[in-house]
């Protein structure tokens, strides 16, 4: 059955985000729909990707989209971003693939409180060193470790692959300004950071409500991609500039998305966000079997909606049994 011809997916049906491609870069084309495919057109022909396999799509330079494709990609819960030369701005998103707003309540709910704030970044600080006991780590330890951490990523890499390191540049609107190693590490961090948005938005998680990073929209963002940077997109990024100084931000992220699809971190990615924020209950489905809306009442009893609030009882309405 071509692409073309495929029945249309209900919600229900869409690809949880665990199964999906990591991301899909594309540059100099036309993006348009056709069913349930998005269709990319360039100079060698038309291409057909079914959009429920899309986690996050990477629109280079000389990209065009049309709105019904756009359409589509929001339909199926992929992100898109919009990248280049200069840079990367997240600059949409896909709608949550959940039916659920559990996960964005207890993040909302362990945001809120400055102790469970610390304890949600005690819990990162420990996925990223797994032989060391946070507990009693205030916030400006944890983020002196993590400070230390990457720097001897740095150097680690740097001997292991013999590619010369002098130190952190970026300069803001100018990638190519930077050496070739610094040049695949700020690529392979703009590939995680969309590939983190795609997994929190498709969660129905908050981009913004960060416990490590704070008061910027994508707080949250920053915290999941943080986890994985020295384990795979840093050593990408050496491993890339080793094989030579041409065309290393472009190579950096071919090489990252298969680095990425090999290890399965979009499934991983998934179940560390659940454990951080709802730790006892790690194989919760992403998506609830039936729609459930209920309305908040007092003393933190939930309601049914639906009803008329302002009739009388009728005998055997359960509902009514709810003490207010």
């Amino acid at each position: 059955m071509s692409v073309a011809k495929r029945p249309a997916s209900t919600p229900r049906e869409l690809t949880r985000v665990a199964d999906r491609l990591s991301f899909v870069y594309l540059e100099r084309c036309t993006l348009h729909r056709e069913a349930n495919a998005v269709t990319v057109e360039d100079a060698e022909g038309t291409r057909h990707i079914p959009s429920a396999t899309i986690g996050t799509l990477l629109l280079g330079p000389g990209t065009r989209v049309t709105h019904q494709a756009m359409c589509l990609l929001g339909e199926s819960g992929a992100g898109v971003v919009w990248v280049g030369e200069h840079g990367v701005r997240y600059y949409a998103a896909g709608r949550a693939l959940t039916r659920s707003a559990e996960l964005v309540q207890a993040q909302a709910t362990a945001w809120a409180n400055r102790a469970t704030r610390l304890d949600v970044a005690r819990q990162m600080f420990r996925l990223r060193f797994p032989d060391a006991d946070p507990g009693q780590y205030t916030r400006r330890m944890i983020l002196g470790k993590e400070g230390d951490r990457v720097k001897e990523c740095y150097r680690r890499e740097s001997v292991r692959t013999g590619v010369a390191w002098h130190g952190r540049h970026f300069v803001p609107g100018d990638l190519y300004a930077s050496d070739p190693p610094n040049q695949g590490i700020t690529a392979a961090a703009q590939c995680m950071y969309g590939v983190a948005h795609a997994v929190i938005t498709a969660l129905g998680c908050s981009p913004g409500l960060g416990f490590v990073h704070s008061g910027h929209e994508l707080s949250f963002v920053m915290d999941i991609a943080d986890l994985y940077k020295t384990e795979l997109g840093i050593p990408v990024a050496f491993e890339v500039a080793a094989e030579g100084p041409e065309d290393v931000p472009s190579r950096t992220r071919r090489a990252l998305r298969d680095r990425i699809n090999e290890q399965g971190l979009l499934e991983r990615c998934v179940r560390d966000l659940q454990g951080l924020l709802l730790p006892e209950d790690m194989e919760r489905e992403l998506a609830d079997a039936t729609d459930e809306v209920r309305l908040h009442s007092d003393h933190g009893a939930d309601v049914p909606s639906g009803w008329n609030l302002g009739t009388e009882p009728e005998q055997g309405d359960e509902y009514w049994e709810v003490t207010w």
